[in-house]
């Protein structure tokens, strides 16, 4: 995998790369509503969470990474995905179940996973990721590396016992990690406040020996500076970070809960509307001359397009075929030898179902 320079500055002035990070923000948007229309319409089953209004903090801090750090994060994976560069064809693939989906058809939305754009996958259980993430960046020092692992995760994992491991091993053996707690306020349907002895969580970090910082998870350009600084010091010194990116999700936890009227009213869900990510860098960059209303407009009728070419190329793309279910699984043959056809990828005889 190439490498390249990660550009940490704040990047003020920076016209260029305000229009890549209002572009990348501006993709994850249409496309998670995009999501939302091919969910209504059964072109996606299971579950599926969406990213809208979360965009700066994973743009941001992806924005600051090299080609081969490492990216590991939740069920909440779509946009985040994208911004680590994977296609959004091979994406909404994954979404339809297809074969041509960036984990063959087979994890679904929140299971996105890309080896060549190491993206090691969204993961269904809360906190799961996070002893991974650890792994990940004890592998990279093992090796004597200068990669770096970020790790994603809601407010809601901190109170469970293997945040609290893996920052204890990460600080107590100086591992290149920085964890990125995304507090959106509401871990499904209930409040941070209802659930934490402590709302400034990042003050968790404390326990752990560990720097630790609070940043506006609104503002791209402040998430890109305070994870920047992050991954310099775990790249240079092997030190990891606690990151606390106050956000907010402007749809419901998944596609099943209502935005607003259940456990946050409809006019907390106005004022948060206010500062919308997307609409915040917008804002900026047309104060300062980077942008102009027309401009905007083809981006998001270019944008629109990709996710539309995205839509059609899912559409078209096979479903896995049934052997595709005995592919990709490790068996222990040494136990019962009759696993082992099952092993080299021969589908086992079943028989019919007798007629009632």
């Amino acid at each position: 995998m190439a490498k390249r320079r990660a550009d940490t500055r704040n990047g003020v002035g920076d016209r260029a790369l305000h229009h890549e990070l209002l572009r990348t923000m501006l993709l994850q948007r249409r496309f998670e509503e995009r999501c939302a229309e091919a969910y209504a319409v059964g072109k996606i089953g299971g579950f599926c969470h969406l990213y809208i209004g979360q965009e700066a903090t994973g743009t941001g801090a992806i924005s600051v990474l090299r080609d081969d750090d490492y990216v590991i994060g939740t069920y909440r994976d779509h946009a985040q995905a994208i911004a680590r560069g994977i296609a959004p064809r091979a994406i909404m693939a994954e979404l339809f179940g297809r074969i041509d989906g960036c984990s063959g058809g087979k994890g679904g939305s929140m299971h996105l996973f890309s080896r060549e754009h190491n993206f090691l996958g969204g993961h269904g259980i809360v906190g799961g990721n996070i002893p991974l993430a650890t792994g990940v960046a004890f592998a990279i020092k093992y090796r004597g590396g200068d990669q770096v692992c970020l790790c994603f995760f809601g407010e809601a994992a901190v109170n469970i016992g293997s945040f609290h491991e893996s920052l204890n091993m990460a600080g107590l053996w100086k591992l290149p990690v920085i964890y990125v707690i995304e507090n959106n306020r509401y871990g499904m349907g209930t409040a941070l406040e209802r659930a934490s002895a402590i709302n400034d969580i990042a003050e968790r970090a404390r326990a752990y020996d560990m720097p630790r910082s609070v940043v506006d998870g609104q503002d791209v350009l402040a998430v890109r500076q305070a994870v920047g600084e992050a991954v310099q010091r775990a790249r240079t010194e092997c030190v990891p970070t606690l990151i606390e990116a106050r956000t907010y999700r402007f749809m419901g936890h998944s596609m099943s809960d209502a935005a607003a009227g259940t456990y946050r009213s409809k006019a907390e869900l106005d004022e948060q509307l206010k500062r919308d990510p997307i609409a915040l860098l917008r804002s900026r960059m047309q104060d300062k001359g980077e942008i102009t209303d027309a401009e905007v407009t083809a981006l998001d009728a270019e944008v629109r397009a990709q996710c539309e070419d995205a839509w059609q190329f899912a559409d078209q793309s096979p479903e896995p075929p049934l052997e595709a279910l005995y592919e990709d699984v490790l068996v222990d043959t040494t136990s019962d030898p009759e696993l082992a056809p099952v092993a080299a990828g021969v589908p086992p005889t079943v028989a019919p179902i007798a007629a009632a």
